[in-house]
């Protein structure tokens, strides 16, 4: 049967200038938020927003390089970019580079990146192939819920146990599963294997960190989620300064750039908190601003989904808009305290060019070209 023809597909304007503000926003609120660190730290308040900048010309470049290319082409590569993340994450604990603590980082010709974030898409492209190839089979427990669960199970072990990274563990298995439901695996699959599994692996990451020192921090996360002033100068002081950030900011904020928190008190707020700094500084209006935005792109990329002419198309767009839109509401839990802290950045806001790049890449593909006439 003729592939469908993709090239001249109907460009998704309100989804690209969604996409368009959430970036402008982002680098704005990196320069508010990040210019007091990259003071005390370089002498220039610049240092931070300059770099990520760079990196998103760089990915409006990519966006435009790549925005001829047909998204079927990539179902060819499938499998090597599910060998390959695995190579690449095993590399990590061996090779990779260290900050803050953590190790999860690759420098290559003096490029330094987070693989990670390159797993995230070719796992999605990996499922959508893997899914649709065996769409016959979702149905049976064996052959069409476990068989594809387990082809995450090297992946999460890397990286929840060898890199540390359950947060991206967590986003990754939540993102195939809803590609699995969506591809037609059964809901009781997921509440009853899926819940006992989910257990079990909990059982064993708390097991890990009780009896070793491996993730013990994370009990202590827990914790300090549960009653955060019982540590308020140690594990529970971000979440504190979170919440004065985001209190102090009202309905209308205290005015872009006019941020006290962020002086040091937030650690490193152009991170995985910049939201707090934008809630003290845009307040509640500049809140439900960036909320909507990210609702409509989680409406639009559903439509392309629906809208695909078939099956992988469908299953990218929904993978992708998963990864984001999960990632947008754990992020933002995170600050407000609603649950424990994942490490989670916020999409197109967050200070990161490997994370930028590929977010920029992913979405123009299937702004453009997952739809039909």
């Amino acid at each position: 049967m003729a592939r469908p023809q993709t090239n001249k597909k109907p460009f998704d304007f309100i989804l690209f200038i969604t996409v368009l503000i959430l970036l402008a926003m982002g680098i704005i609120m990196v320069l508010s938020a990040s210019s007091p660190t990259a003071l005390a730290e370089s002498g220039n308040s610049y240092a931070y927003v300059s770099r990520q900048a760079v990196f998103a010309v760089l990915g409006i470049g990519c966006m435009i390089f790549i925005s001829n290319l047909d998204y079927h082409d990539y179902e060819k590569f499938a499998r090597i970019a599910y060998i390959g993340s695995i190579i690449v994450l095993a590399l990590v604990p061996l090779l990779g580079s260290s900050a803050k603590g953590a190790t999860r980082w690759l420098e290559i010709g003096g490029i330094r990146f987070q693989p990670s974030e390159v797993a995230k898409i070719a796992l999605i492209i990996f499922y959508a192939s893997w899914l649709t190839k065996n769409k016959e089979h979702l149905k049976d427990l064996k052959q069409g819920f476990i068989k594809s669960f387990v082809y995450i199970v090297p992946i999460a072990i890397i990286l929840a146990v060898f890199q540390d990274h359950l947060s991206v563990t967590i986003i990754i298995i939540a993102v195939v599963a809803i590609m699995m439901l969506m591809a037609g695996c059964k809901m009781k699959h997921f509440l009853t294997i899926g819940t006992l599994g989910g257990i079990v692996g909990a059982g064993g990451l708390f097991a890990l960190a009780k009896f070793t020192e491996k993730g013990a921090y994370r009990i202590s996360r827990i914790t300090t989620f549960i009653n955060p002033w019982s540590d308020k100068t140690g594990e529970g002081w971000q979440i504190i300064q979170s919440l004065y950030a985001i209190g102090s900011g009202g309905i209308f904020g205290v005015g872009l750039g006019e941020s006290k928190q962020k002086y040091l008190y937030i650690p490193e707020p152009h991170n995985d908190f910049i939201f707090s700094v934008l809630a003290e500084e845009l307040g509640f209006i500049g809140c439900a601003v960036v909320i909507i935005l990210f609702a409509i792109f989680i409406w639009r990329g559903l439509l392309i989904a629906m809208k695909a002419p078939d099956m992988f198309g469908s299953l990218v767009a929904v993978g992708i808009t998963s990864l984001i839109g999960l990632q947008a509401i754990m992020n933002i839990a995170v600050v407000t305290s609603s649950m424990p802290n994942t490490g989670i950045p916020l999409p197109f806001f967050s200070y990161g060019g490997t994370s930028l790049v590929i977010l920029l890449c992913s979405v123009r593909h299937f702004i453009k070209h997952i739809q039909k006439m």
